[in-house]
């Protein structure tokens, strides 16, 4: 969301008249702290029970993916900031509406490996609002289908490495994602990098420990460690969701 503010497309949207919302599936409470941790001068809207999700399926705008597992990692780290989804939380989705209700733009995100469970390969606001400028000057044209596959800001993280980095982020002891942090300010790109540093010193410690220590018993050691990272793992795959397509 912080792209469209940076980029210019809220003003951009507001000076055409219209007006722009980010929507969630949290409560208002944790909407609110985003937006203000994130600076954005735009309304932020808790949607915990689906109501605007459940509508803008209904009138067949648009139909979100939901991750009912999602929650299950923050437990699973003991997170005391993991935030609570009831109905789970529903994957990134983009619309664009005119007051009569035709359709400008539309995308919703498909959750897989290759994007890290939707969390990664989202529409650039840029390419979003180019959309938009062709449709409304495309006046009395039909709704706009589903952009597929749109202009993405990144591409996704190799599976296997991405959930290494989780586990970095947890200290390799549980994995663990990297949500808004609600006791300080947001330094989620900070954690990244730490979680890179730290898997950087973990792989190489384990190679030093096979250059200078007896084999068997750092094979064993590291048996014994993959034995306590499994659970974590297998709980990673499970509450990353992946839909085929």
């Amino acid at each position: 969301m912080r792209g469209y503010q940076k980029q210019g497309v809220v003003k951009a949207i507001r000076s055409a008249g219209g007006e722009i919302f980010g929507i969630t599936s949290e409560p208002q409470t944790l909407a609110s702290e985003a937006g203000e941790s994130w600076g954005l001068h735009f309304p932020m809207i808790g949607d915990p029970h689906h109501e605007i999700a459940d509508q803008c399926r209904a009138r067949g705008w648009l139909d979100l993916y939901v991750n009912t597992r999602g929650d299950q990692l923050a437990r699973l780290a003991r997170d005391v900031d993991a935030p609570v989804h009831p109905k789970g939380h529903f994957q990134p989705g983009v619309l664009a509406l005119t007051a009569e209700h035709r359709i400008l733009y539309r995308w919703r995100g498909v959750p897989t490996r290759s994007n890290n469970g939707g969390a990664t390969e989202r529409p650039t606001p840029d390419h979003v609002w180019q959309r938009i400028e062709i449709a409304l000057e495309a006046r009395g044209a039909p709704d706009a289908g589903l952009d597929t596959p749109p202009r993405v800001d990144m591409k996704g993280i190799a599976w296997p490495f991405f959930v290494l980095l989780l586990l970095a982020n947890g200290n390799f002891w549980r994995p663990k994602g990297f949500a808004l942090n609600r006791r300080g300010a947001d330094d989620v790109g900070g954690r990244a990098q730490r979680a890179v540093a730290k898997l950087a010193l973990f792989v190489s410690g384990w190679i030093a420990a096979f250059a200078f220590l007896p084999t068997g018993w750092v094979a064993l050691a590291l048996l014994a460690y993959a034995a306590i990272a499994a659970p974590g793992i297998v709980e990673v795959h499970r509450a990353f969701q992946s839909v085929e397509t």
